[in-house]
């Protein structure tokens, strides 16, 4: 029996967020300490006390996560066969299998956040969530608004079957929003996002990270990583480096992801980190795969 360990994203956060766990854990105080010696901010008060309209800013929601996440798992006596992790969640799934250090990963999930912040302010966009409608469906909704409106609008994330977040310029985004509801999906709505994440608005911080990942040391990891970008298992260093930048740009493969999981003998998913997004999802995937979860 192969066990995979998933990281979560975006979205996960919420004030109060690894406090039980700061309360009551050395190790996962220890963690959060260093973190906030780091990074230079006091990212600990930000994620207990909020406020949430602070925390849910890109530039802090991402260390937040990924701080949560690894102190978490940190503290959990594990051995992975396989790891992933939801767009931001790559970075703590690197460091899960060993690949990058807590300190470099959390230096540059600062970093990305950051950028991704200032590429959703120069270049604004949206994201929106389309359900109970066929992948390839939404891929279509996305070509008629984007001929529609002369705008990009594009697949972001590939959340399990029947679950799509698209992205793009706001004009768009609310165009397939309608045409996807007049198309027959079952749901439709905005995101409640800083800007048009895993699309081409999304190139400056391309860029900006671009130079950061040629300066992180990543070593071979003790188990396969399952990329973003590609969903498929890698244990090569240069592979990781160049998906970690392509994921920025295109989209979250995340159903692919866990369906070649499970192909490759994953028969048992752990999540780490705030909240049970991912659990979801693999369930969404694959109703008889054993789910559990330390949050």
């Amino acid at each position: 029996m192969s066990t995979a360990y998933l990281f979560p994203g975006q979205g996960s956060q919420f004030v109060g967020m690894g406090k039980d766990h700061y309360d009551s854990n050395p190790e996962f105080a220890k963690l959060v300490e260093q973190a906030n010696e780091v990074l230079g901010i006091d990212l600990k008060s930000i994620m207990f006390d909020g406020p949430e309209e602070k925390l849910k800013q890109t530039e802090f929601t991402q260390p937040a996560i990924f701080l949560h996440s690894v102190a978490l798992y940190k503290t959990l006596d594990a051995t992975p066969d396989m790891v992933a992790g939801h767009s931001l969640g790559e970075f703590s799934a690197l460091v899960a299998c060993g690949a990058v250090s807590f300190e470099d990963a959390l230096k540059i999930v600062r970093r990305r956040g950051e950028l991704m912040q200032a590429a959703g302010a120069s270049n604004p966009g949206t994201m929106a969530a389309i359900i109970g409608m066929d992948d390839d469906k939404v891929e279509l909704v996305c070509k008629k608004a984007a001929e529609q409106t002369g705008k990009e609008v594009v697949a972001a994330n590939y959340n399990c079957p029947g679950q799509l977040v698209i992205s793009g310029y706001v004009e768009a985004v609310k165009a397939a929003v309608d045409i996807a509801k007049e198309d027959g999906a079952r749901m439709a709505m905005l995101l409640p996002v800083s800007g048009a994440f895993h699309s081409s608005l999304m190139e400056p911080a391309f860029v900006g990270l671009k130079e950061s990942l040629e300066n992180l040391e990543i070593n071979t990891p003790n188990c396969p990583i399952y990329s973003n970008f590609t969903a498929e298992p890698t244990s090569d260093v240069d592979e990781i480096r160049s998906n970690l930048l392509d994921q920025l740009m295109n989209p979250v493969r995340w159903t692919q992801t866990l369906q070649n999981m499970i192909a490759n003998g994953a028969s048992a998913f752990v999540e780490v980190g705030p909240g049970k997004v991912l659990q979801g999802l693999v369930k969404r995937t694959d109703r008889k795969a054993e789910i559990s979860g330390h949050q």
